[in-house]
């Protein structure tokens, strides 16, 4: 399993550049920049943070088709590829409707197949041939003025329900799945789009001697973000009934999420809490489940390198246990 630490939008620019930095420095395979309305922008984020960085991937996860038209999209996300030598990843997603509708005004119309027609265009425009593109949403007829340093290089699609995971698996390179994807969900997702594809999911981990002290502090940010989900696929597969989903769901509309209704077994199935030992087997379950990125969450009230350095204990003692595995199978034969 790879690991990718993810820069909330709530740190300031040149803290976000300091994160990404000691990212690549403790050795953290991708840096990703979330675009969270109104937060920090990502595409100016991204541009600063492969300036200053030299091999990690650098993905925008994840921007939309609404706010961008998707030639504007191509020709920011070609600028990036090129600033960074080819290192930049495009996440695209159909954000949602309170931002998009609520917030900014915009009908948030069939997202799904807005955002997938996207793909199409975009894809085409990053070749840098002339595209004329007659689409259901949008019409072009142009190229970009100069050409892209790779022609083909990778998207992948923030995507959470069924029909989006299916339709969303078989057009992108990968798919970014949403925080509090558990062992559950990820087994079914890598179900439905093969074992070819790379799967990353945004992933809250703790580490602390106490393992009640780690969970403690995940149970405000695992109440928030069941309460943004309510009742759907994410949280049935991690046990959540739809009443309780209803539940955390009222407290998040409510401004007082269900930290109470957070329980240590629920928390373990959403998130990756507890001593080292602990959390590595956290990590080791979503590996098992067909997991190829974790893409570790950013708090912005922590220390960055603070939480890289529970993730990297985490994969570490994940590693040590699939050595010990492997050498009690060889010595058993």
């Amino acid at each position: 399993m790879r690991l990718a630490f993810s820069i909330s939008g709530h740190r300031d620019s040149a803290g976000a550049v300091r994160a990404a930095v000691a990212a690549e420095r403790a050795g953290f395979d991708d840096v990703w920049l979330t675009e969270d309305y109104f937060e920090r922008g990502a595409f100016a984020l991204a541009g600063a943070v492969a300036a200053r960085t030299v091999s990690v991937r650098v993905g925008l996860g994840v921007v939309n088709p609404w706010t961008r038209h998707p030639a504007l999209t191509a020709m920011e996300f070609a600028t990036l590829d090129e600033l960074s030598g080819g290192r930049a990843v495009l996440g695209l997603g159909a954000s949602n409707a309170h931002w998009m509708s609520d917030r900014m005004g915009i009908p948030f119309d069939r997202p799904l197949a807005r955002t997938l027609e996207s793909v199409d265009l975009i894809r085409q425009l990053l070749t840098g041939a002339p595209v004329r593109f007659e689409g259901e949403f949008f019409q072009v007829d142009t190229k970009l003025s100069f050409t892209p340093v790779r022609p083909d290089p990778p998207i992948v699609l923030g995507v959470k329900g069924p029909r989006a995971i299916t339709r969303g698996g078989a057009m992108a390179d990968g798919l970014l799945l949403s925080i509090l994807a558990g062992p559950g969900y990820v087994r079914w997702v890598r179900d439905r789009v093969g074992a070819a594809k790379e799967l990353s999911a945004y992933v809250g981990i703790a580490v602390d001697d106490d393992p009640a002290k780690a969970r403690d502090r995940l149970r405000p940010m695992v109440a928030q973000f069941l309460g943004v989900h309510g009742d759907h696929l994410i949280t049935r597969t991690a046990g959540v009934s739809a009443t309780v989903a209803e539940e955390f769901r009222a407290g998040w509309l409510s401004g007082a999420p269900r930290v109470d209704l957070v329980t240590d077994e629920l928390l373990d199935e959403v998130a990756v809490a507890g001593d080292a030992a602990g959390a590595a087997r956290g990590l080791a379950r979503l590996a098992e489940a067909g997991l190829d990125v974790a893409v570790v969450r950013d708090d912005p009230a922590v220390e960055p390198e603070e939480t890289m350095a529970a993730a990297l204990s985490a994969v570490q003692g994940y590693a040590r246990s699939a050595l010990r595995l492997i050498w009690h199978c060889q010595t058993s034969r």
